[in-house]
């Protein structure tokens, strides 16, 4: 999902004020790319899947031993990977199922 400029800069300032409050002083984040995760999670499932993805991510990716900015980077790339191909599975097994899955 491409954001527009007002957005992205809403959403890096969000991101600046989150990372100070929380301590977390050294983070890059990729607004496009974990709102596309949100967004697939969310249509995919339920409004607030989104949500749980996206901290589900963190959360991996806060639970592997880095050093520096590059590596946090691979890990949360690496968690939203994972995600994406979960959905795309899953997505992948409801259009095989068809009609058998139905009671028709």
């Amino acid at each position: 999902m491409a954001t527009t400029d007002d957005e992205e800069r809403t959403l890096s300032e969000w991101s600046r004020t989150l990372a100070q409050a929380l301590q977390v002083l050294d983070l890059e984040v990729d607004h496009p790319r974990l709102v596309e995760v949100a967004e697939r999670s969310s249509q995919h499932l339920t409004q607030h899947a989104g949500a749980i993805s996206a901290f589900m991510i963190g959360y991996a990716a806060g639970s592997v031993t880095t050093d520096g900015r590059e590596e946090a980077s691979a890990a949360v790339e690496k968690a939203v990977k994972t995600v994406l191909t979960i959905i795309r599975k899953d997505e992948e097994t409801q259009e095989e199922e068809g009609w058998t899955g139905t009671a028709q």
